[in-house]
């Protein structure tokens, strides 16, 4: 047995101590939907400091704990708050989480995030339905001794979001009224944003949205035979596109301003997977 497969059990035995529950859908949330969590009928809740061995987001607007609970029937764990690559963690720490929520059961992640768009066409406020990623701008998750536990050496990427789970998000956007973009979603390190160099790279290697998170997640959900699926909440047009120098806070505020709708999209999402 791996050192990182000890870890995962250490934390799940952690999770045990505190609770049985069994999720069937795990969810990530970005910036600006942290408070999703709280409005769902929770069943318990568990800070990352509780759980022996469980790496903590240093990032402002990310609360730091797992929550347990219900949307309509389906129950879920939520992660309130992400761990990312550019808080100098390993990139195996990074995915620890998406690892440890399908031990716990999930058989389904849905990733969000706040992401930059890098197509011209998007705007501030828009939702995009990830439909590939690409992952050239950081360590793959998957480097070092395979995790046989978890899933096979060279696993197929092929699908890494499901189309199926793509069928339901358009239904759903559709049904709630939300207009819906589609696109490839590139992830960097982060914490600087893009250059505009960066961005003309990732549209040219056919990229329409940037940021910092989401698709290591993804390739390790992949890994272990979750179906995922993702949606960026464009809060920014990235560096070059934008001629307004880039900041947090800016992000916050587009992220804060759509919130409500991208509830709602969530919420659908969640009672028709």
């Amino acid at each position: 047995m791996s050192e990182l497969y000890k870890k995962l059990e250490t934390c799940l035995a952690s999770v045990r101590e505190k609770t049985d529950f069994k999720p069937e859908v795990a969810l990530i949330l970005g910036s600006g939907l942290g408070d999703y969590a709280d409005e769902i009928k929770i069943e318990t809740t568990i800070d990352y400091t509780d759980i022996e061995g469980f790496p903590t987001s240093t990032v402002a607007g990310h609360k730091g704990r797992f929550v347990f609970g219900y949307v309509g029937e389906v129950p879920v764990v939520i992660m309130q708050g992400r761990v990312h690559y550019y808080e100098g963690y390993p990139m195996t720490d990074v995915v620890l989480p998406t690892r440890l929520m399908g031990m716990m059961g999930a058989k389904k992640l849905i990733l969000t995030n706040a992401a930059g768009g890098a197509n011209p066409d998007y705007k501030p406020g828009d939702f995009m339905m990830i439909t590939d990623h690409i992952t050239t701008g950081i360590p793959s998750p998957l480097i070092g001794a395979n995790i046989d536990e978890l899933g096979v050496r060279f696993p197929d990427m092929s699908e890494v979001y499901s189309r199926r789970l793509q069928d339901v998000i358009r239904k759903c956007a559709d049904k709630c009224g939300i207009s819906l973009q589609e696109g490839v979603y590139v992830q960097f390190t982060g914490p600087n944003y893009e250059t505009p160099a960066e961005v003309r790279l990732a549209q040219r290697w056919g990229g329409d949205a940037v940021g910092m998170s989401t698709a290591c997640e993804a390739m390790a959900a992949r890994h272990m035979g979750l179906e995922v699926c993702g949606i960026s909440c464009i809060t920014n047009m990235a560096a070059g596109i934008s001629k307004e120098e880039l900041n947090h806070k800016e992000v916050q505020e587009t992220a804060d301003r759509v919130a409500k709708s991208f509830k709602e999209l969530i919420t659908e999402i969640v009672v028709n997977m």
